[in-house]
């Protein structure tokens, strides 16, 4: 479970930077494996793998997590599984992991998501249980790179998890106005929002519905890498019944598999059995 520490910080801004997660030995074999997948020609990506490379803003490695084990075991890491855990009542569903890549040159991601309950009713849920933060959709990044002030890279609205109100379009970053503009550039962080610089093997946690988005990637001779792991509840369906196709699903362990089926309410996997001593 989290600490009363974290469970303060995470309820009152909708985040949780946690700094050197991953120790070296962990570290250094997932950075590798991500150069490998960033740097392979399209043509040999295994089966299912990809990514989007004229995308401007993001390129995202489709299944990153899957693409060697030292990155598929960050899906259950023992640092961030009580939070997760807590935030899932011990009902946990792993539905995505993407690594993510930014250079130079690729653009401002516009702020997005954010609490809208008109338009997701009762698929993103925020709320304490028992003095227990409980979350319905949320996403761990593991940062594989450095990122440091004035890079650019993640920005957040902290506390937007609970906003009641929509965000003003043109609020905090006005030139942004039509989400479509992808040729759109900033790199200024307004008062009010926050840049995340986490360092390589930190961890950043927040809700999907957080207000977030990320700067232009400033720097020329660096690039961010980071895993973006997405979760649920257990028996919430919001996208894909199968999220993984079968050529993603062979190449997992078994403890993966369980974590990404769908589940009832009242039924713990096995693996959190194993894991926190549920008979």
């Amino acid at each position: 479970m989290m600490t009363p520490d974290q469970r303060y910080f995470f309820d009152l801004t909708g985040y949780l930077h946690l700094r050197g997660v991953l120790s070296p030995e962990e570290l250094a074999p997932a950075q590798a494996a991500a150069d490998r997948y960033i740097n392979m020609p399209p043509e040999e990506w295994p089966p299912e793998f990809g990514a989007d490379l004229e995308r401007r803003d993001l390129t995202g490695y489709q299944h990153g997590f899957a693409f060697d084990k030292s990155l598929e075991v960050l899906t259950r890491h023992p640092t961030t599984w009580p939070i997760l855990m807590e935030l899932t009542n011990r009902r946990p569903r792993f539905t995505g992991g993407t690594l993510g890549y930014n250079r130079h040159g690729h653009s401002f991601h516009y702020l997005h998501a954010g609490w809208q309950p008109s338009k997701q009713p009762d698929v993103r849920r925020y709320y304490i249980q028992d003095g227990k933060v409980r979350c319905t959709d949320f996403i761990f990044f593991f940062y594989l790179s450095d990122v440091f002030p004035g890079d650019g890279g993640l920005i957040i609205l902290p506390g937007s998890h609970k906003a009641h109100f929509a965000r003003p379009r043109a609020m905090f970053y006005p030139g942004a106005e039509d989400d479509e503009d992808r040729d759109y550039v900033a790199d200024t962080v307004p008062p009010g929002v926050h840049n995340v610089c986490a360092r390589a093997g930190d961890v950043v946690i927040m809700p999907e519905h957080l207000m977030h988005g990320a700067l232009t990637w400033k720097p020329r001779d660096r690039d961010r890498r980071f895993l973006i792991l997405r979760y649920n509840v257990q028996h919430m369906l919001t996208g894909q019944r199968r999220p993984f196709p079968d050529a993603i699903r062979q190449r997992l362990d078994p403890e993966t598999i369980d974590l990404i089926e769908l589940a009832p309410y009242f039924e713990y996997k096995d693996i959190v059995k194993q894991r926190e001593n549920i008979d």
